[in-house]
């Protein structure tokens, strides 16, 4: 079964991006041995020559570590890794508040919000980026990528 790919943004793109969302969520933990190319084009249902590409450029980023005879490897350094994530985090955040900003909330209201909604989160069991992924939906706009 293949990931889901979308067609405005190039598919290798998309595949860094899921592969990182693995790393930075723990699903890779750093040192972990990833799948062969072949496995992993299987696994995301594309052509093993746009896995070879994601991956080479995840090499390139420090994320992925080549092993001559023995495949690829998460990287060790826990604090790219960390870095990465706060990156994304930031860019998530930033995101959000601007989408928050066009609908005319303030800065204290948009506070207000989060901290309302993580209230109720808290009690329904979901999470903040469910809620994200509602109010975004709610406003119209569906092109998010968590």
């Amino acid at each position: 079964m293949g990931w889901n790919f979308n067609q405005g943004k190039p598919i290798y793109l998309q595949i860094i991006g899921h592969i990182q969302a693995m790393i930075l969520s723990g699903e890779y933990m750093p040192g972990d041995k990833i799948e062969s190319v072949r496995e992993f084009a299987s696994l995301a249902g594309v052509n093993p020559n746009t896995m070879q590409k994601a991956l080479q450029e995840m090499e390139s980023m420090g994320l992925i570590i080549t092993q001559r005879t023995s495949g690829r490897y998460i990287t060790e350094d826990k604090d790219k890794i960390k870095a990465l994530r706060d990156e994304v985090a930031l860019s998530k955040t930033q995101s959000y508040i601007s989408d928050l900003e066009r609908l005319g909330y303030k800065i204290d209201e948009i506070e207000a919000f989060v901290l309302q909604h993580k209230k109720k989160q808290s009690k329904a069991g979901g999470t903040l980026e469910d809620l994200m992924r509602e109010e975004r939906e709610k406003s119209g706009k569906n092109d998010i990528e968590l």
